[in-house]
């Protein structure tokens, strides 16, 4: 397994008496995607909150590319902030700009020279298939066609780690697809690492190098994701048994996993 760029200790996270987090330990791989994969209410969209710092710890500690998280403020925070790229489960595009705005939009909000904003946003459109595109709205693309746009706009800072919130939620098989080799493809024209969030159990295999299985506010499972179909702990079983899909024939279009 690569060294790890995230590394989490002993997380534990509660809301008042609710504990949604017992003790999380999980490393997470440079350069390979690692999904994250659990039942509603596990824990895993509390995990990746605490993990780029939106949520605070009750205890325990994480790594970011070295740097400990816990205490970070102001500007050190905002930093540390910066080596993520968010991809929010309906693409949360503003929808009354253009493509070519929507992707512009963190380059302006860093305040990047106005007159590199072009050529950066017409090369981020060029490497992901949207030249042609800059003048549309939201409302006239396909849902493929939005997850790419907004694959386009976190991805134009260049962070070091990339979140998706269940990208294939809501998609048809056909544009579940589109979004899996988007993501694989973003992995390798942009060199990141990558956080997949699903429930989406062949779309999560198909893309996998790692999974990590969420249950009861632990990391029940943690692999690569060939290892985690055979493992024989019977909660990831029923689990993966639960989905109703083949997770074989996920694996296959693969390759089988992380070496």
């Amino acid at each position: 397994m690569p060294d790890p760029i995230l590394t989490v200790r002993d997380v534990r996270k509660s809301f008042g008496e609710y504990e949604v987090l017992k003790g999380v330990d999980l490393d997470v791989a440079e350069g390979r995607i690692t999904v994250i994969i659990g039942g509603s209410g596990s824990g895993k969209t509390v995990l990746v909150k605490l993990m780029i710092g939106l949520l605070t710890p009750t205890g325990g500690e994480i790594v970011v590319d070295g740097e400990r998280l816990a205490g970070l403020q102001g500007q050190a925070l905002t930093r540390l902030r910066s080596k993520f790229g968010m991809v929010f489960q309906q693409a949360a595009l503003f929808d009354s700009m253009t493509v070519y705005e929507n992707v512009a939009f963190p380059l302006v909000e860093r305040r990047v020279p106005r007159r590199e904003i072009p050529a950066r946003v017409a090369n981020q459109l060029r490497v992901l298939g949207l030249q042609g595109a800059e003048r549309k709205f939201p409302a006239e693309l396909s849902g493929g066609m939005r997850k790419r746009v907004g694959l386009a706009r976190a991805a134009i800072l260049n962070p070091k780690i990339m979140i998706y919130d269940e990208p294939t939620t809501g998609l048809d098989p056909v544009t579940t697809r589109q979004v899996d080799e988007m993501i694989l493809e973003a992995q390798e024209k942009f060199h990141v690492t990558s956080i997949v969030i699903s429930h989406d159990m062949a779309s999560a295999f198909r893309i996998a190098d790692y999974v990590a299985f969420v249950y009861e506010g632990r990391i029940a499972a943690y692999g690569a994701a060939a290892d985690i179909v055979r493992s024989e702990n019977p909660r990831v079983q029923e689990f993966l048994r639960s989905s109703g899909v083949s997770i074989d024939a996920a694996l296959a279009s693969k390759g089988g996993g992380a070496a």
